[in-house]
């Protein structure tokens, strides 16, 4: 997209990722994506997946956690506390890092495999939470997202039970979105669906929201990926 304000996270991302930082006084060059040590190209695409070092499968910002804990020293408390920003605000640490590190493999084709036990479980387990309905309103995912032209007030809703739909949501995040006038990360939009389905609060980084990112992502497979997107 053409003027996308989004733009200015990956410069932000791009000088935090090399910039020494944190208790130990390190950058996030020997943080391993998937690909080896400090490989970018190609890893987010690949996202989420297994990983040894922490026996879990992981998405973007959770492995974002375990780096800037491990290798920086951060309080992942902390972290995890100014993961999401305010509106109108700079942005956070993560969510530039994020937006950085995806748009690595801009031109690649999404390519989540679920060849470990544990990345297919996380599937099965998003797939699984995706046609849920629970909470007080009885409410699921696809119920939003399972049928063509449905909208939200003025809001197309995408339709992720279509391949092209999944694609479209798996290629095109971080995003930025206008209304906030600043970049969102994929663990924001599934909290920020949480909250509108009126469930208890969802926690950053954790297995519910990466076990919907897996199966939306595989669902996404050969979207190429183009971020920051732009959302309304």
């Amino acid at each position: 997209m053409e003027d996308n304000p989004g733009e200015l996270w990956i410069d932000q991302g791009r000088d935090l990722f090399y910039q020494k930082r944190g208790p130990r006084n390190a950058s996030l060059e020997q943080c391993d994506f998937g690909m080896g040590p400090g490989k970018l190209e190609g890893a987010a695409v690949r996202l989420p997946r297994y990983f040894a070092d922490t026996d879990r499968v992981e998405d973007l910002e959770s492995r974002l956690l375990t780096c800037m804990t491990r290798l920086q020293g951060f309080d992942r408390g902390q972290l995890i506390r100014e993961a999401i920003s305010a509106p109108a605000s700079r942005g956070s640490d993560i969510e530039a890092l994020a937006l950085y590190v995806t748009s690595r493999s801009n031109g690649m084709k999404v390519n989540v495999t679920l060849n470990h036990q544990k990345e297919y479980d996380m599937y099965k387990a998003g797939e699984y939470l995706f046609y849920r309905r629970s909470g007080q309103t009885d409410f699921g995912c696809v119920q939003c997202h399972g049928e063509p032209d449905k909208r939200i007030r003025l809001q197309d809703l995408v339709h992720m039970t279509s391949k092209a739909g999944a694609q479209e949501v798996a290629s095109t995040w971080p995003a930025y979105r206008g209304s906030h006038y600043v970049v969102r990360t994929m663990q924001w939009r599934l909290n920020d669906c949480v909250w509108q389905m009126r469930l208890p609060d969802l926690k950053y980084a954790t297995d519910y929201s990466i076990a919907l990112t897996t199966y939306l992502n595989r669902q996404g497979n050969d979207a190429v990926m183009q971020v920051p997107g732009f959302k309304r």
